[in-house]
């Protein structure tokens, strides 16, 4: 996930790109990415999957309170951070404050975002499909959790139910992915959806089946960057709608998951720079992996244990 959003990085917020030009991870665009650099889905995606490295249950508010304090933080010193989740952000610090309280809570998130939609009143940003992936790995045996968390982490920033929705039907099949090595999971996840919205999504990705990702332009809504996404795995075409960056983000996440649970072999993971200046933690000392899971000489239990 966080290599397809340092590959996108720098083609974010340009033209759609045609089917011979070449995507290489050389950074740039208007935010001046280092080669290798993720933008801020990713480092708001990390922010979760570390809670719940942690060993918090991230349907307890006290984890998505820790959620919210790490995202607050950062967006402070950001490269870049999304229009509407910079004005929740800045609007949840606010309500801290008047409390005397220098972090905001999950809660003062939620309302800042409710608050954000009824100004703007228009359709649910691609932040939260984009860093709820995380949430796919921590209820692998608990896909009605997932779903829960999934739409209440959505809810942080972007209070559109449509948000809530992609973001539950991803980390669905990712969670697939995952668990079976296929690309099935994300038709099976319409199952956790009411008969009406599971049609209006089905019809999405059937649109999204016969298109090519370049007919998804609309990257500041939520729905065009998961059929983007969608139609980039079905049609095995490089992806590019007019923000390469939301639908590569999003595609490589999915994809890394069958990959993942076929053959984890930390050579192919590509070096991604920011990694130790993110996390705090450098690569795998034996194979220099970012993300370590097997190989000769590699201990990556005790590694991340001892980080």
């Amino acid at each position: 996930m966080a290599c397809g959003d340092a590959l996108g990085a720098g083609y974010g917020f340009g033209p759609p790109l045609g089917p011979d030009v070449p995507v290489t991870m050389s950074g740039g665009g208007p935010f001046e990415w280092e080669p290798g650099e993720w933008t801020d889905d990713t480092s708001m995606a990390i922010a979760i999957a570390e809670v719940a490295a942690d060993g918090h249950d991230l349907l307890n508010p006290q984890a998505q309170n820790r959620v919210a304090a790490r995202w607050s933080g950062w967006a402070q010193g950001a490269n870049d951070v999304g229009s509407q989740t910079l004005a929740v952000l800045d609007a949840a610090r606010q309500a801290a404050a008047r409390r005397g309280q220098e972090s905001p809570s999950a809660t003062d998130l939620t309302h800042a975002a409710q608050a954000q939609h009824a100004r703007a009143g228009h359709c649910g940003g691609n932040g939260s499909l984009l860093h709820t992936a995380p949430i796919a790995l921590a209820f692998l045996d608990d896909p009605a959790g997932l779903v829960r968390v999934a739409h209440q982490f959505s809810a942080l920033t972007q209070h559109d139910p449509e948000a809530g929705e992609a973001s539950a039907l991803w980390c669905l099949a990712i969670r697939h992915a995952v668990l079976h090595g296929n690309l099935q999971g994300l038709r099976l996840a319409l199952d956790h959806l009411p008969d009406d919205r599971a049609l209006v999504w089905s019809q999405r990705l059937d649109h999204a089946e016969a298109s090519i990702p370049a007919d998804f332009e609309r990257h500041g809504c939520v729905v065009q960057p998961l059929q983007g996404a969608w139609s980039a795995i079905a049609t095995s075409r490089d992806a590019a709608g007019s923000d390469f960056t939301s639908a590569e983000h999003a595609r490589s996440g999915l994809e890394a998951a069958v990959r993942g649970s076929r053959t984890p072999t930390p050579s192919r993971q590509p070096p991604v720079p920011c990694w130790e200046a993110c996390t705090g933690r450098p690569p795998c000392p034996p194979c220099g992996a970012v993300v370590c899971t097997d190989g000769p000489g590699c201990a990556p239990a005790i590694w991340y244990a001892s980080q």
